[in-house]
């Protein structure tokens, strides 16, 4: 892992931390090294970590699930592929789409519309 002088993480909680980690495996992360029963660390290699824990009996009910995460990347169209979704511009400057996870948290995925590479 790269130094960092500042980094903020997601801690995610899950009814189920294996199918959990299969969804985010299709983004792009993988386990980390340090491996723990009911806490999972995920890395995507690009600097991205994602923190998934086992959630308390009753604490996340799917379709009422209050948490979300953002990925930014520049591979909107092939994740938005990945998942038979398509990205679009939204008014708020960003090229995203979004899913739901397992627990059905939100995840959005985007990229600046301004930085994206026209081609």
């Amino acid at each position: 892992m790269m130094p960092r002088s500042h980094i903020l993480v997601a801690i995610v909680p899950c009814n189920d931390l294996d199918a959990s980690q299969a969804f985010y495996t299709r983004l792009g992360f993988a386990e980390g090294e340090r491996k723990y029963d009911e806490y999972r660390i995920l890395l995507d290699g690009k600097g991205g970590e994602l923190h998934l824990t086992r959630a308390e009996e009753g604490w996340v009910v799917p379709g009422r699930n209050p948490f979300a995460v953002y990925l930014y990347t520049e591979d909107v169209d092939a994740l938005a592929a990945t998942f038979g979704r398509k990205a679009e511009n939204k008014p708020w400057g960003m090229y995203e789409f979004g899913i739901a996870d397992p627990d059905e948290a939100l995840v959005r995925i985007g990229w600046p519309t301004r930085l994206r590479k026209q081609g």
